[in-house]
């Protein structure tokens, strides 16, 4: 059993890479209240979520300030409380703040067994994660997040694959 953890008072939410390009470990960390929480996802995860940031933010007014670049970094990135699957996002225009949540991943037989657990009355013992994020901490993960993806590997011209440093072999150049 993960936990579940809600932050009202985010003071930093912000994400990581541990390793080299091609073989990186992506990390959300959430930090407020006095506690932090580091969760395991994919590169993918990371760069969707900053994308939808970004779409939501675009029909608001503009952040008025952003968090030092410094307080983004990961503090001590310690075994994370879960690996994300499902994530949601959505604004709540009553607190003017974004609303994420994560839940934890749940591999196929572990979820028919909770589903036969849940019909028994037992409950959902899945990681959660719920923030509460201001507009210029949106702004802040979507730009932190454009770093990460800029360190990436770069991609074949011709088959958008990515490019390792010792080359790649491309299906389409045979």
């Amino acid at each position: 059993m993960s936990g579940y953890f809600e932050f009202d008072d985010v003071e930093t939410f912000t994400a990581g890479a541990l390793g080299v390009p091609g073989a990186r470990v992506f990390l959300l960390q959430a930090r407020g209240d006095g506690r932090r929480v580091t969760l395991k996802c994919e590169k993918q995860q990371v760069g969707a979520l900053a994308q939808y940031l970004r779409q939501l933010l675009s029909d608001l007014p503009a952040p008025s300030d952003l968090p030092l670049a410094a307080s983004l970094e990961l503090l001590d990135p310690a075994e994370p409380e879960f690996i994300v699957g499902p994530m949601s996002l959505g604004y709540a225009r009553e607190i003017d703040r974004f609303v994420f949540t994560a839940e934890e991943l749940v591999d196929v037989e572990e979820e028919g067994e909770q589903a036969e657990a849940d019909d028994e009355g037992e409950g959902d013992d899945r990681g959660r994660l719920r923030l509460y994020l201001t507009r210029s901490q949106a702004l802040a993960f979507a730009l932190r997040s454009d770093d990460l993806m800029a360190q990436s590997r770069p991609t074949c011209q011709f088959c958008g694959l990515p490019i390792d440093p010792d080359g790649h072999p491309c299906p389409r150049m045979n």
